[in-house]
């Protein structure tokens, strides 16, 4: 079946789900309502998977990006979650999603702060990570182990950092993704070209064994969706549709610095957060210049926002870590744009940054099935775990060898730009003949998009408004002022497309 989702196929798609009983029902589009969808699909099992808003609207859009081994976890003797985490990276950088998943190289400075018995510690974390690596099967080919470097060949990789007292860097090197949103969007897509219902702008008002009270937020009209069986995948929001489950959602603030207020790093960075142990400021070089700084890990009280705020609070501290290690501090005038991700977990107790990020299958006396905790690399493991739970008969999952829309080898074609290759994989050369054949799809936007990624966006991924290009299709929108300028192009790509 065809992969591509569009308004057409989302009005099918919905009739056709009011009219049947499905196998699944799954609620929420995030990257583990969508691996749901997938991993169901893909076993034989027909699939309708919705969301109030928009594919990675919530959680799955605001992460760091990257798809790591579990470091962090090693430390703090969580073996079964690190090592979870190790294959699954290995999975979507060697098989599943190689065009979205890559190695990125990132520095851990050792200033007058960093002990020489924390730096062994620290790489001792590191060569164990190595060997989670190697027992995972990723190659090191894929993933280079890790080195110490001088203090020279360290402000060549950050420019930046600061002279007086480095003794030089550790380099290790983890996985990171390309667009966590563009991720979520190559999910949903192969759900669909393995014949699962993906239809956005759909709420759930309420879940039961055998179905839902649905609203079209489109049109306004309830109805109700009947499944076999029903998956409640809504992250943050879980808690409301299936009050049994307690989630204790958790707030996780970056900053996206303006383009060259760090130089040009060839690297991410590690920077330690003083107090804590085996905690660190992240900073992560994006292709377009500008670099993520991330993340807090604070308690979120009271009701759970569409869109969280990041607070100035989280702002400042984030500056203040980062600025621990720069010749040059940086100052809020270096902040271009600041975002929130709520992560859902588990309520246990104690802080939030010291839960566990093991995901849970709770099944509710009525029979629903609710998937909490985790992350985004374990989407996948996550996904495959509910439909086991919820169809203990099926036959067994195949997504760990299932390549994702856009899948092949890099680089991609020749004359394709290597921006196009790393967003869209195979389609790329689609992409770019669009922007050479219709005239003014080839025109500029900020980031170096193309109006051909928007037409596509609303041809091939499911954009239904401007929100859903510029703030989830090509991340325009994560800076305010780029928003602004990229807004009217956006709109009259849906309104010309829709016949609007």
């Amino acid at each position: 079946m065809n992969s591509s989702l569009n308004a057409a196929r989302r009005v099918r798609d919905l009739g056709e789900a009011r009219e049947t009983t499905a196998d699944l029902l799954v609620v929420g589009l995030g990257a583990t309502g969508a691996g749901v969808a997938l991993d169901a699909a893909s076993r034989g099992l027909s699939v309708v998977a919705i969301d109030a808003h928009d594919l990675a609207f919530g959680t799955s859009r605001w992460s760091s990006k990257l798809i790591h081994g579990g470091l962090r976890y090693l430390a703090k003797g969580q073996v079964g979650v690190a090592w979870e985490s190790a294959v699954e990276r290995g999975t979507l950088m060697c098989r599943t999603a190689p065009h979205l998943v890559r190695a990125q190289p990132y520095v851990m400075p050792l200033t007058p702060a960093v002990s020489a018995a924390q730096a062994a510690v620290t790489m001792a974390g590191y060569r164990l990570g190595d060997v989670l690596r190697a027992a995972a099967g990723t190659p090191r080919r894929t993933l280079p182990g890790p080195v110490r470097v001088d203090a020279s060949r360290a402000r060549e990789l950050v420019p930046g950092l600061r002279g007086a007292g480095l003794r030089g860097a550790l380099v290790s090197f983890d996985g990171r993704v390309v667009d966590d949103a563009r991720l979520v969007v190559a999910v949903a897509r192969t759900a669909a070209a393995h014949g699962a219902r993906i239809v956005t702008r759909c709420r759930a008002l309420s879940l039961s064994g055998d179905g839902a009270e649905a609203r079209d937020e489109l049109t306004g009209e309830t109805f109700t969706l009947r499944a076999r069986k029903v998956i409640n995948a809504a992250g943050v929001w879980a808690g409301g549709l299936s009050p049994s489950v307690r989630v204790r959602p958790s707030r996780g603030t970056h900053l996206v610095l303006r383009e060259g207020a760090l130089g040009s790093p060839r690297a991410g960075m590690h920077v330690p957060i003083p107090g804590e142990t085996a905690r660190f400021v992240l900073v992560l070089p994006q292709q377009d210049g500008r670099v993520l700084v991330g993340l807090t890990d604070e308690p979120l009280d009271g009701p759970v926002p569409d869109v969280p705020e990041a607070p100035e609070a989280d702002v400042v501290f984030l500056l203040d870590v980062l600025g621990s290690v720069l010749q040059t501090p940086l100052t809020r005038a270096d902040v271009a744009g600041a975002y929130a991700g709520l992560r859902p977990l588990l309520d246990g107790g104690g802080r939030t940054a010291d839960l566990s990020r093991r995901h849970a299958v709770l099944t509710a006396p009525d029979g629903v099935v609710t998937i909490v905790g985790g992350k985004l690399t374990t989407y996948r493991r996550m996904a495959l775990d509910a439909v086991d739970a919820a169809f203990p008969g099926a036959p067994p999952s195949r997504t760990a060898g299932l390549p994702l829309v856009g899948a092949g080898d890099r680089p991609g074609p020749e004359g394709v730009p290597r921006r196009l290759a790393e967003r869209y994989g195979r389609e790329a050369a689609a992409v770019h003949r669009l922007a050479r054949e219709e005239r003014w799809a080839g025109d500029g936007l900020p980031l170096g998009v193309t109006v051909a990624e928007l037409v596509w966006g609303v041809r091939h991924e499911g954009a239904l408004d401007a929100g859903d290009l510029l703030d989830r299709r090509t991340r325009i929108g994560l800076v305010p002022e780029d928003r602004a300028a990229a807004l009217p192009v956006a709109e009259r790509v849906v309104r010309e497309l829709r016949g609007e």
